[in-house]
C-alpha cells in the first residue's frame, strides 16, 4: 500500500545516539550515523538536560526582543549562550528563548513543523539525518534565505572558505537560495593504528600509509591490496562493513531517489561485493556499528570470546575521534610501556580515505517569519553569522577549532574539532594527543574539499537501514544478491510506494 511522504518521514529511524555516544543521548550533538546516532556536545551545558520524553526550556539574555531558538540538543543553544556571555550588549537587547526536544522517538520534527507553521520559531537546527527536509524538501518553504537576513552571504562564504558540500546541502532547490549552514565540518578521513602501520607497511607516516591504501584515488583496488597485507599479519583492515559504508554511501554518483523513483547508484550496489569480500576474506571482524565488539576494536582488544586481532582503521570525521574513539580507547594518555592492547590512546593517525565523503553535521536555519520581523531580524542574523560564517578569532569556529569554546578546568584547551571554515582550520592548532600529536586539520581540510552533498535525499535514513540489512544477509550467505536486491526494493515499496515512487 502506497504511503504518503509524511508517513515515511514520521517513521524516520533516528536513534537516540554526529558525532556519537551510544550511552548518552541526552547530550548529543552534530552529526548523524547510518543508524541516526549522534555524538555528545562539547559545550557549556545548561543546567537542564534533554531526554526522549522531555522538552527543555532555557532563557539567555534579558532584552525586550525575544528570539525563539529550537534545537534537538543543547549544542546550538549553548552557542547562543556563549555569544551573550562574550557580547553582553546583545543580551541587553535580545532574549533567546530555547526549546530543546530530542530526536528520540521522532519527537523533534513533528513539534518543530507545528511551531514553524504557527510562526513560533525564529532559529532552528537540523542534523544531516533530516536537514534536506528543511532545505530542499517538505519544510523548505519555512526557511529564510541568509541574504534576506541582511547577510552578504556570497562574500562571507568565499572569505571564510566554507566547505562546499555544506553549502550545497544548505541551498534550497526552488530558488537556489542559501538557507542553512553548519559550523562543524564532517568530511571523513581514514583513522588508523600507527603501530600496526609500522609493523605491516614499515612506516606509520600518514603520507606513506595514504599511498598504501590508495588515499584519494576514488578506487578500492589499492585498499584491497593493503587488506591482504594486513591479513598476512593477522590484522583485519576494518572492524565491520559499516566502517566502509559511510565512505561508499556519501561518495556515490547519485542518491536513493531520482525523479521520484528508487535508484540504486552503482557505487552503492557495489557495496554488496565490498561487504562480502570483507567477510569472506577475513578482512574485518564482522562487528556492527556502536556495539561492544566495535568499541573493543577501538581499545585494541579481541572480541569477547574470540582471539582475533583488533582492526587497523576506522573511517570518519573528527567527531568520531573526539566523541567515540577517544572515549572508548581504554585510556586517557598513551601507555608508558608502548603496549597498546587495551589502551590505544596516542596510537592513531589520520590520512586521506580512498574516497571522499562526509558523515553527519548540524545546520542552522532562520525562519521566514523572523526575516520579516524588523525587531528580530538583526539579532537572528548576528547569531547565525557568528556561528556559521565568522572566520575571525572572535568567531565561534575559531573558538571551536582551537578548543577554546569549552576549555578544560585548568584553563588548557578543550576538545579541538573540525569546522566549516577552511580558513579557520588552516591557521588553527590541530595537534591532538590522541593522534600522537599529529595536526589533524590538513587531512580533514582535504576531506571536506572532497566531500559532496549532492547525493543526499530526505529519505536516506530509512532507506540506508533497509539496504544495509539486505547487504548483511547477502554477505553472510543467507540469500543471493538478486534476492537481496529484490527484497530491498520490496521493503522500500512497503514504506514508500509499491512502485518505489516517492
Amino acid at each position: 500500500m502506497k504511503k504518503v511522504i509524511a508517513g515515511l518521514l514520521s517513521v524516520a529511524m533516528i536513534a537516540a545516539m554526529a558525532g556519537c555516544n551510544k550511552a548518552t543521548p541526552t547530550t548529543t550533538a552534530a552529526g548523524t550515523t547510518a543508524s541516526g546516532e549522534s555524538k555528545p556536545a562539547e559545550t557549556t551545558a545548561p543546567a537542564e538536560t534533554t531526554t526522549a520524553e522531555t522538552t527543555v526550556k532555557a532563557t539567555y539574555g534579558e532584552g525586550p526582543v525575544h528570539i525563539n531558538l529550537w534545537s534537538f540538543t543543547n549544542e546550538v543553544p549553548n552557542m547562543a549562550q556563549k555569544y551573550i556571555q562574550l557580547n553582553p550588549e546583545f543580551g541587553k537587547k535580545y532574549t533567546v528563548d530555547v526549546t530543546i526536544i530530542a530526536t528520540t522517538n521522532q519527537a523533534y520534527q513533528p513539534a518543530l513543523d507545528a511551531a514553524l507553521k504557527n510562526g513560533e520559531v525564529d532559529m532552528y537546527a537540523a542534523e544531516a539525518a533530516f536537514v534536506l527536509k528543511y532545505t530542499k524538501g517538505d519544510g523548505a518553504q519555512f526557511a529564510a534565505a541568509y541574504k534576506d537576513l541582511g547577510i552578504d552571504v556570497d562574500k562571507a562564504v568565499k572569505d571564510a572558505e566554507i566547505a562546499q558540500y555544506t553549502v550545497d546541502i544548505g541551498t534550497r532547490t526552488s530558488d537556489s537560495a542559501l538557507v542553512a549552514l553548519g559550523y562543524q565540518a564532517t568530511g571523513g578521513a581514514m583513522i588508523y593504528r600507527a603501530s600496526i602501520a609500522k609493523e605491516v607497511f614499515g612506516s606509520d607516516d600518514p603520507a606513506t600509509v595514504e599511498k598504501e591504501v590508495g588515499g584519494g584515488s576514488g578506487k578500492y583496488d589499492t585498499f584491497w591490496k593493503a587488506a591482504a597485507k594486513l591479513k598476512e599479519k593477522g590484522y583485519p583492515i576494518v572492524s565491520g562493513d559499516g566502517d566502509v559504508w559511510h565512505m561508499v554511501e556519501n561518495s556515490s554518483s547519485s542518491g536513493w531517489v531520482v525523479d521520484g523513483k528508487l535508484n540504486i547508484a552503482p557505487e552503492r550496489q557495489a557495496f554488496f561485493d565490498i561487504s562480502k569480500q570483507l567477510v569472506d576474506n577475513g578482512w574485518c571482524n564482522e562487528t556492527s556499528d556502536w556495539q561492544p565488539s566495535w568499541f573493543a576494536d577501538m581499545k585494541g582488544l579481541p572480541q569477547e570470546g574470540k582471539d582475533n586481532k583488533s582492526a587497523f582503521c576506522f573511517f570518519g570525521p573528527a567527531w568520531l575521534i573526539n566523541y567515540s574513539m577517544k572515549d572508548n580507547c581504554g585510556g586517557k594518555e598513551a601507555p608508558a610501556d608502548g603496549n597498546y592492547a587495551g589502551n590505544t590512546f596516542g596510537d592513531w593517525r589520520v590520512c586521506k580515505a580512498p574516497a571522499g565523503f562526509f558523515w553527519g553535521g548540524t545546520w542552522v536555519l532562520a525562519s521566514k517569519s523572523a526575516a520579516e520581523n524588523a525587531d528580530k531580524k538583526a539579532g537572528v542574523a548576528e547569531l547565525i553569522n557568528w556561528i556559521t560564517l565568522d572566520a575571525s578569532d572572535k568567531g565561534l569556529q575559531y573558538l571551536w577549532a582551537n578548543g577554546l569554546f569549552a576549555p578544560n578546568a585548568d584553563g588548557t584547551p578543550g576538545t579541538k574539532d573540525c569546522v566549516a571554515s577552511g580558513k579557520v582550520m588552516a591557521t588553527a592548532n590541530g595537534e591532538v594527543a590522541f593522534l600522537g600529536g599529529q595536526n589533524m586539520f590538513p587531512a580533514f581540510i582535504a576531506a571536506n574539499a572532497n566531500a559532496t552533498g549532492k547525493n543526499m535525499t530526505q529519505y536516506d535514513e530509512n532507506i540506508n537501514a533497509l539496504f544495509r540489512e539486505q547487504v548483511n544477509q547477502y554477505a553472510h550467505g543467507q540469500k543471493s544478491i538478486d534476492d537481496a536486491i529484490k527484497d530491498f526494493r520490496s521493503r522500500v515499496a512497503d514504506k514508500i510506494g509499491e512502485d518505489g515512487s516517492l
